[in-house]
């Protein structure tokens, strides 16, 4: 085994040698300055000229394309403003090996500019003769200004010394020579590599090309030198291509067969793809547009779309296992019938540049025949037992450390299942569902397909117990209990898989928050910002009516005993501003999002019934009057102002407009309850417009008779809280 491994290694290095990249060599690389010959060209450019700068380097993991193309456009735009430079347009391009940015237009130099600076007070400045001193003389000479160019002007209560300063016009080389290291520097990623200079990035960098105009703008990064050679496809004959000038990269790049837009190449694979499809009878399905798409063309610059094919045997397998192979595995696009919708039994590939079809094509038929019968194994291993029998198997896997294992969760879901389905008054079908899916809804997580292929959770669920004999409903229930796995995924939609998701997501909820794994600023490592996110989405989207707290007492209720109380209301306002987030990505005004969830968000369907309601009536006039109406009431009544205790006595009231507006209180009052649709809200409480309007005008609150003024602001104080549970008028403008 250790011959065989260093065999491999040598054969490795030898291909890297091939290819004109050796492993593990280091060679510095010597950095010149321009010589005469260049600064006399820099000298002669004085027209706005196009710059381009290419990052090159191994291969880059495709997020990482898209990713440090958008650092690249912001950084090289924040540095030319930054420096004064004048610039026309920028374009940027990525491919798996190179990330560019071309500036088009840009001034050979700086942008004059003047400042004002601020000397020595005047007292420092000069004598009692009033000649300069040594101050002022040392601040001239440092800043090369005349004295007879000062000016004095009071700041404070001090008076001050200032000077003009021109800053001087630097040549765009200059400038881009010092400042494009900080400007690659400023490019980060997920994960990045370390090297000899301590600069990090995804990928060892192997060349820069940075030409302004006909000149190469000089700078080292990463111990390699700038210069106007740039590397195309490694089966080209020449591989290093000189770029005489900057308006003529793209077209360098385009003649080598690379293709520098993203988009372009998205719709070259698309449509090459499509037309190979055709040619079996199939067609690339909907889904392969959905991420993959992307992340493919990222990983080529040259794309080859090559069609292959697979053992019609395999197609016995789930069409989901098949899929998954094809998509997370192996980077390719299934292909299925257009009529039937079923996978036939090809694929394709995308490959890079000019190749050997048929060689390519019968290596990957060999991976994806190799992975196929791994795939055929597990399977069949699978289906040999009920799925029931694989949740003891959970006890092997873990939850959390002090929350125990995948199968003591199991059992709190399943415990939690009939008092949350009355809480979602789930009637007793549905119920009967739930508690046949709940002990079910864990038990693929144990079988071998997932354990290999874990973005097949839920869906191995559903096929196992469908085979198994297990009714539609509760195969569904199992399916949608993961249900949403990612932003934007489907949500389920069924009473019993609602029920199951939303007691999954409380029960990591509550537990998690108990033994602090809170998410911090930068961190959510059990992801339970989207678990919360999921929770509210479940319940708006299905227009179901939930009480918050009391569903995440039951999650409490069945936590392990040896953890101290959880923080219920830490992890309710958790919940809410998950809601609140929601609601705004749905399109809804920040304002009347919060005025809204601040009395309802215990509620996540009724709140977000209320914010539609609202923003259609705020477009009217009634909301203006009534929140003008509730405004005095409520800033009169503070709590610290008032005697809660204090009942209002009419015997007490000493003119009509007391009597009128205890009237109208009254009449809004038994009109209104927590509950309360927003629009019979503001009908009943414009009632009490013309009456508050006229009690202001003739009756003034804060009287001295002690009595009177009690009674006065416990009418103000009961007004004031007529919004409570409905609406929160505070977060409105113009309250």
């Amino acid at each position: 085994m250790r011959r065989l491994a260093r065999e491999c290694a040598q054969l490795w290095v030898k291909t890297r040698e091939n290819l004109n990249y050796p492993l593990g060599v280091w060679t510095p690389l010597s950095f010149s300055e321009p010589s005469g010959e260049a600064s006399e060209l820099i000298e002669k450019i004085l027209t706005p000229q196009t710059f381009v700068l290419e990052i090159g380097s191994e291969e880059l993991p495709s997020q990482d394309v898209s990713s440090s193309v958008k650092q690249l456009e912001e950084a090289i735009e924040g540095c030319l403003k930054a420096q004064r430079l004048k610039y026309g347009c920028i374009s940027v391009f990525g491919t798996p090996r190179r990330i560019v940015v071309i500036v088009e237009g840009l001034a050979p130099v700086q942008d004059e500019m003047e400042k004002e600076i601020r000397g020595p007070p005047c007292k420092a400045a000069f004598d009692d003769k009033g000649l300069p001193t040594k101050a002022l003389e040392g601040f001239c000479r440092k800043n090369g200004i005349p004295q007879d160019s000062l000016v004095t002007r009071v700041e404070g209560k001090t008076e001050f010394v200032f000077a003009t300063v021109k800053e001087q016009c630097r040549q765009a080389i200059e400038v881009l020579s010092e400042s494009l290291p900080s400007v690659m520097k400023q490019i980060s990623f997920p994960k990045a590599m370390r090297w000899n200079s301590e600069v990090s990035y995804s990928r060892p960098i192997r060349w820069i090309l940075a030409i302004y105009g006909g000149v190469v703008v000089p700078f080292s990064f990463a111990g390699v030198a700038s210069g106007r050679s740039t590397h195309v496809l490694r089966t080209a004959v020449s591989r290093i291509v000189e770029v005489s000038k900057a308006e003529d990269y793209l077209g360098c790049i385009k003649e080598a067969g690379i293709t520098m837009c993203i988009k372009e190449r998205k719709e070259s694979i698309w449509t090459r793809s499509s037309a190979l499809a055709g040619n079996v009878g199939g067609r690339l399905p909907d889904v392969a547009i959905s991420g993959l798409l992307d992340e493919v063309a990222n990983l080529v610059e040259a794309p080859n779309p090559l069609l292959g094919s697979f053992d019609a045997s395999f197609l016995a397998l789930p069409a989901e296992i098949l899929t998954t192979v094809m998509r997370k595995h192996q980077r390719y696009f299934p292909v299925e019938d257009p009529k039937t919708e079923e996978l036939l039994p090809a694929f394709i590939t995308v490959a890079n540049g000019n190749i050997d079809e048929a060689l390519v094509r019968k290596g990957n038929e060999a991976v994806l025949r190799a992975r196929y019968e791994d795939a055929k194994f597990f399977y069949q291993s699978d289906i040999s037992k009920p799925l029931l029998d694989f949740r003891p198997q959970l006890k092997g896997i873990l939850f959390q450390e002090k929350l125990g294992t995948m199968l003591d969760k199991s059992i709190r879901v399943e415990k939690m299942v009939e008092k949350l389905g009355e809480l979602l008054e789930l009637d007793s079908e549905n119920m009967e569902v739930a508690y046949c899916a709940a002990p079910l809804a864990y038990a693929d997580l144990a079988t071998t397909v997932v354990m290999e292929f874990t973005s097949l959770a839920g869906i191995m669920g559903k096929h196992y117990a469908l085979r198994q004999g297990h009714s539609q409903m509760v195969a569904e229930a199992i399916f949608e209990s993961v249900l949403p796995r990612n932003a934007g995924d489907i949500i389920p939609t069924s009473d019993p898989g609602i029920l199951l998701a939303i007691a999954d997501r409380l029960d990591s909820l509550v537990g998690l928050f108990k033994v602090g794994c809170q998410p911090s600023a930068s961190a959510d490592p059990f992801g339970l910002r989207r678990s919360a996110y999921g929770l509210v989405q479940a319940l708006v989207e299905n227009k179901k009516s939930c009480n918050l707290l009391k569903a995440l007492e039951i999650a409490e209720s069945v936590q392990p005993s040896s953890l101290a109380a959880s923080n219920i209301d830490e992890v309710f306002l958790f919940v809410k501003r998950r809601l609140e987030q929601l609601l705004i990505d749905q399109g809804s005004n920040i304002e009347i999002v919060r005025s809204i969830i601040s009395e309802r968000g215990n509620d996540p369907w009724l709140a977000s019934i209320s914010v539609k309601q609202l923003e259609e009536l705020i477009k009217g006039e009634i909301v203006k009057k009534v929140v003008t109406a509730y405004s005095r009431p409520t800033r009169i009544a503070r709590p610290e102002s008032i005697d809660l205790s204090w009942e209002v006595d009419t015997n007490l009231f000493q003119q009509a407009e007391e009597n009128t507006l205890w009237i109208a209180y009254n009449k809004v009052a038994s009109q209104i309850d927590p509950g309360t649709s927003l629009d019979c809200f503001f009908q009943a409480s414009e009632e009490l417009v013309e009456p508050l309007d006229k009690y202001f005008s003739k009756v003034f609150v804060l009287v001295d008779d002690e009595n009177l003024k009690k009674n006065r602001l416990a009418l103000m104080h009961k007004i004031a809280e007529l919004p409570k549970g409905i609406v929160n008028f505070s977060f409105l403008p113009g309250f």
